[in-house]
């Protein structure tokens, strides 16, 4: 499942899912049986909640390890620092993911 977090551009050829806020990304992550997953993340959404705090719920996930699949990911976000900001949170579980998959 491929995955556009964005609630102004629309999704590109190749996606299966224009989520527009974090609640209809996470709710797609959480309940896909697709092992195959990636997340291309905007920043700014309009709204109360960020591209940055889905990846924190990600990364936190994994880090406990209560996501056992690793998700790809781009930042198609204007925003230099909220990319930054997810650049950190994916590649911190990135990290956790490919620990947990060496054990």
């Amino acid at each position: 499942m491929r995955i556009w977090l964005d609630d102004v551009r629309p999704m590109p050829e190749g996606y299966d899912l224009w989520a527009k806020n974090i609640q209809d990304a996470w709710y797609a992550l959480a309940n896909t049986m697709d092992k195959d997953l990636f997340v291309s993340f905007d920043h700014d959404l309009g709204q109360h909640y960020t591209g940055y705090d889905l990846a924190k719920m990600i990364e936190h996930d994994c880090f406990y390890g209560l996501f056992p699949y690793h998700i790809g990911w781009a930042i198609h976000s204007a925003n230099p620092v909220g990319r930054k900001n997810i650049e950190q949170a994916m590649g911190n579980a990135d990290k956790y993911w490919f620990q947990h998959s060496q054990e």
